[in-house]
């Protein structure tokens, strides 16, 4: 299993690929896959499918808006390839990819991924939301919320380096095609005055996982 995990992981994505614009990375995120290994070497993935990109401090949407740093935000400010996990509404967990370069606290949310690996647990973790026998796949990652509770992503996650940890990073693949890309206003940040409607949201056209098509 370890030896298993050890040649797949070589094909992760390293810190190249995530110095770019939170928006260039937004794009480039579609179409490659989140892999979470358990501690019992069980691997959990899903393609990504929807991603919304935070531009940094002039993006009144973002956590890091005005240069705000606290606590909670801190992950934002560390090198291109880091997670940001902060929990939200007392109850969810939400995962984030930092973009740029340290000290520039752009990020992308990972909204919603297509399970491809370990849906059996996937759904195990999910049940405590929904009964098992009344899931889809589809009920899976569709929203952010629900992909960090299937891929049991907290707050032990916040700050790690996905370039070099064993338990969470990003692999490969073929990227989703620019004619497969949506656009369109991001969810719930409608607190954002004129940031509200910015087109920052991209998704895998006509997906099913997708949390909330238009």
């Amino acid at each position: 299993m370890a030896s298993n995990n050890s040649q797949r992981g070589s094909r992760r994505l390293g810190r190249r690929f995530y110095r770019r614009g939170s928006v260039d990375l937004a794009h480039a995120l579609l179409g490659r896959t989140l892999v979470r290994v358990l501690d019992d070497g069980t691997r959990l993935a899903g393609r990504i499918v929807e991603a919304e990109a935070y531009v940094g401090e002039h993006d009144k949407a973002a956590h890091s808006y005005g240069r705000r740093r606290t606590d909670r935000n801190a992950s934002m400010y560390l090198d291109a390839g880091h997670a940001y996990v902060y929990f939200t509404y007392g109850m969810h967990h939400c995962m984030n990819i930092v973009a740029d370069v340290a000290d520039e606290p752009t990020a992308c949310l990972i909204r919603a991924l297509e399970p491809t690996e370990g849906v059996e647990v996937m759904t195990a973790h999910r049940a405590s939301k929904i009964a098992a026998d009344r899931l889809r796949v589809t009920d899976l990652c569709s929203g952010p919320a629900k992909l960090t509770q299937a891929l049991a992503i907290d707050r032990a996650f916040d700050g790690v380096d996905l370039t070099t940890h064993e338990r969470l990073f990003v692999e490969g693949g073929a990227s989703a095609r620019a004619g497969e890309i949506v656009a369109g206003p991001r969810i719930g940040v409608g607190y954002a005055a004129e940031w509200a409607d910015e087109p920052l949201r991209f998704y895998v056209r006509d997906n099913p996982h997708v949390s909330r098509p238009r």
